[in-house]
């Protein structure tokens, strides 16, 4: 039976260790796409860092990725830009890309 253990608990610890790259993937892409929009509202370089951290504890409200874009759509139209949830979809999924980027070239 110690190979049988062996084994599971090597499955245990890679599933640990994909639970946490997928939240420090998720946590990364969500500061990019809050370095996004803070661009897009002209935000000086403090006010953008502060809001890449709020857009990523926005992500905390809720499971799935409805409550970040929920935010985004809603503080980009309060501050004049225009825009829907197609367009912080699409740059959702292009921050997904560079942070998967940037975290495995980090290993």
């Amino acid at each position: 039976m110690t190979s049988f253990d062996d084994r599971e608990r090597a499955f245990e610890a890679k599933y640990a260790r994909d639970q946490e790259m997928t939240f420090r993937i998720t946590a990364r892409r969500n500061r990019l796409l809050g370095q996004w929009a803070a661009v897009q509202m002209e935000l000086t370089p403090a006010e953008a860092d502060a809001y890449a951290k709020a857009v990523v504890q926005a992500d905390f409200e809720e499971s799935g990725d409805e409550d970040v874009i929920r935010k985004l759509v809603g503080d980009l139209t309060a501050a004049g830009i225009e825009t829907d949830e197609g367009t912080v979809r699409r740059a959702l999924e292009e921050r997904l890309i560079e942070a998967r980027r940037q975290l495995m070239e980090a290993q």
